[in-house]
């Protein structure tokens, strides 16, 4: 017995699922979420690194005590010194030398960072030499922001220009609307979260980039497969098309999403909350949530979208109404279906019906087919009686 289970279905591409029909919820699904983002974005803002805001990191051995200890101890070491700021972020980190907290504070001056230093190593009991500083100026932060918008702008250019050549400007215009959704969404989550933006995380933004890229443009050349010489028939409309070349490709995009979504978990929840690599989790979260976000963007917003442009087009419009036209005719019973006669025809007829002979008298004759006729007879196509040697006879004069 056949398997008909919905994993059966998805993989040989038969579930049916109404994607695209259903593009009305998936706008406004999609709608709602990049409200909540911008108004995370706008209200909670990100919580920027020390590359981005500029500050100060003290890194001191971990043989001091625990994590909590040290921010403590140099929360202590700030207000002994006056500077009236406090530990904004700590973290543990592994190095060449052992595991250090890394401690980090907005900006301090030199004279501020030195006695706070000296302060430290004071109250831990340590020598001053084991505990590094750095300072990060906020222009480089910017430097980095500017280079990364840059760097977007310059990708979404040869984006539309790839898609465009490949396929047609409104698959670039589904395709980059997918992609600019999942940075939106990406940037929400990442808001209400508050992890830190580092350059990781600027790092992880473009790699989803090319993540999500690849993940429309596998159903988009499944889209074109299906579509092409589309208005030569009246079977179907554009957006049944569409959404049969989605249930025939999700498998495979969700196959590779759960590939590429293992070691990226295992990188966010393993290596940064279990094993507590603090450094793992700006760009684990980026990838994870981006990675996520690429498969079902490409699904049922950039799909939906590329249907809802190629109904505008005139030639596309007139054949969807073709098939409507169609299949309403069906319907009433106007025109026969393949392998049907109708009760006139077997009246006229007055004989039963031949299976056979119905097929062949339903049947609508292909778009580009010759009419049907009596085959011409002769050694050339010409009616018998005309020139030419008859068995028997000799020629006609």
């Amino acid at each position: 017995m056949a398997d008909n289970s919905l994993a059966s279905r998805l993989y040989n591409g038969e579930a049916g699922l109404n994607v695209v029909g259903r593009r009305k919820l998936w706008f406004g699904v999609a709608g709602i979420l990049v409200l909540i983002a911008i108004l995370s974005i706008s209200v909670r803002g990100f919580s920027l690194g020390i590359e981005f805001a500029g500050g100060n990191s003290f890194s001191v051995p971990a043989s001091v005590g625990t994590l909590e200890q040290a921010e403590e101890e140099v929360n202590a070491a700030l207000a002994a010194e006056n500077t009236g700021v406090e530990v904004a972020t700590a973290q543990q980190v592994g190095g060449t030398g052992g595991d250090s907290y890394e401690l980090r504070t907005p900006q301090l001056t030199v004279d501020q960072t030195n006695a706070v230093k000296a302060q430290i190593a004071e109250d831990f009991g340590i020598d001053p030499g084991s505990i590094s500083s750095n300072q990060v100026s906020e222009a480089w932060g910017s430097q980095v922001t500017e280079r990364a918008v840059l760097g977007l702008v310059v990708f979404i250019a040869l984006v539309m220009l790839y898609l465009i050549l490949r396929f047609e400007w409104r698959m670039a215009v589904a395709a980059v609307t997918s992609l600019l959704l999942n940075l939106i969404l990406t940037a929400g989550i990442y808001s209400l979260v508050g992890f830190e933006v580092t350059p990781s995380t600027i790092i992880g933004f473009l790699t989803i980039l090319g993540f999500a890229l690849y993940d429309v443009v596998v159903v988009f050349d499944k889209v074109q497969e299906n579509t092409r010489g589309i208005t030569a028939n009246n079977n179907q409309t554009y957006g049944e098309a569409a959404n049969l070349a989605v249930n025939q490709s999700l498998m495979r995009s969700l196959n590779t999403s759960v590939v590429a979504l293992l070691p990226v978990g295992g990188l966010l929840f393993i290596g940064a909350g279990l094993l507590g690599a603090g450094t793992l989790k700006d760009l684990g979260l980026v990838l994870f949530v981006g990675m996520a976000m690429a498969f079902l963007t490409s699904i049922v917003v950039a799909t939906p979208m590329l249907a809802l442009l190629k109904n505008y087009e005139p030639r596309i419009q007139a054949h969807n109404k073709r098939v409507q036209a169609r299949r309403g005719a069906l319907a009433r019973g106007e025109v026969p279906t393949k392998g049907a006669v109708s009760p006139a025809q077997a009246d006229a007829a007055d004989a039963p019906i031949d299976p056979d002979s119905a097929a062949l008298a339903g049947a609508a004759p292909k778009v580009g087919a010759r009419p049907a006729g009596k085959r011409p007879t002769g050694a050339r196509g010409g009616r018998p009686g005309g020139g030419g040697n008859r068995p028997g006879g000799a020629k006609r004069r």
